[in-house]
């Protein structure tokens, strides 16, 4: 039997991503796991007998899970360089509002646990291929999990775009962009914009307007088989192509942006620790005071990495008594949780 292997990715920028990160190590390490950890992370990270990967997707190859102690800018990062790996992410929200991460930061014990006991499933999230052209030439390809955003290059002057869905126009925006994103980008940008809320298990494409001057300028939410096109109108003003707000390329007047649902999904590892409504409540603060539904029992609080050194799960080759990870297909969704928020980019 091949050696079990867990790929750790931090927010070296934070001194308790670092320190959270030591203690994952740590408890991993003793577990039999062996951890690896990024060249461009493993001065800041340290830890005794890691694995010291280049920061490419080889780093999860074979690995059973990444383990993202961070935001959703980290594990948007993680997600862009393992992707085609087909590892799932497994995040612990040490950021803000964290909607992709699974586990908030007083869960990393519990998470670390079901993790060595490989209690977790597997499921898919929708992603977008984006291609750019101009009079035929391609100017770029590239992906998102959660959006694709056309927005005006200038500040001063507004962008005049046509939308296109299916190969046939829909209608022109003066706008200050368009946010073409997934169920999981649903709580990111588009939600900024004004964009509907879509459950993780929906598979949809989102269309929205940024600030547009128009009657017809509403969200619009296509199939997912669907292909979305924002053209830049001649004469208008260079726009901006953003894809999570990692990735970006000029678009000179008369580009034409391509959206289609992606080739690869982003696979994500659940603990089902929390409903996506119970998250939506909590990240934003809902009001719920008069419902009278039927109260679910809080989960037992866990004890930290350093009170209890997680000792209590099988170590690694026992059996947990539970299956090896499944797959579920969601299709594509959310975005600061069951989508991401995308919070460390803006």
């Amino acid at each position: 039997m091949s050696k079990r292997s867990v790929l750790v990715v931090a927010h070296t920028g934070r001194p308790e991503a670092i320190r959270s990160a030591e203690l994952v190590i740590e408890r991993l390490s003793e577990a039999g796991i062996c951890v690896r950890v990024l060249d461009e992370e493993a001065a800041a990270i340290g830890g005794t007998g890691v694995e010291v990967m280049p920061s490419t997707a080889a780093a999860a190859d074979d690995a059973e899970v990444v383990m993202v102690l961070g935001g959703d800018g980290t594990l948007l990062r993680a997600a862009d360089l393992t992707r085609t790996s087909g590892t799932p992410l497994l995040g612990v929200n040490l950021g803000h509002v964290g909607f992709l991460a699974e586990a908030e930061r007083e869960d990393l014990a519990a998470t670390v646990e079901g993790v060595v006991a490989r209690r977790y499933d597997v499921e898919e999230r929708m992603t977008i291929d984006v291609t750019a052209r101009r009079n035929g030439t391609v100017l770029g390809t590239t992906w998102a999990l959660n959006e694709a955003s056309i927005e005006k290059g200038e500040r001063e002057r507004m962008l005049e775009v046509v939308a296109e869905i299916d190969g046939r126009p829909l209608s022109n925006w003066g706008c200050d962009g368009v946010v073409c994103a997934t169920p999981t980008g649903s709580t990111a940008y588009a939600f900024s914009a004004g964009g509907p809320v879509v459950w993780p298990e929906v598979e949809a494409m989102l269309v929205v307007p940024i600030s547009a001057h128009s009657l017809f300028a509403r969200p619009l939410v296509v199939s997912p088989r669907s292909s979305v096109a924002v053209e830049v109108l001649p004469g208008t003003p260079r726009a901006v192509l953003w894809c999570d707000g990692r990735r970006t390329l000029d678009l000179p007047p008369g580009a034409r942006v391509e959206v289609r649902r992606g080739v690869e999904p982003v696979r994500l590892a659940r603990l089902h620790l929390t409903p996506f409504t119970d998250r939506l409540v909590t990240k934003f603060g809902l009001p719920v005071t008069g419902w009278r539904g039927r109260v679910r029992q809080p989960a037992r609080p866990s004890p930290s990495l350093e009170d209890s050194q997680v000792g209590d799960a099988p170590a690694a080759g026992g059996d947990p008594g539970r299956p090896a990870p499944g797959t579920a297909a969601d299709g594509g969704s959310a975005a600061p949780d069951g989508g991401a928020s995308g919070g460390e980019r803006r």
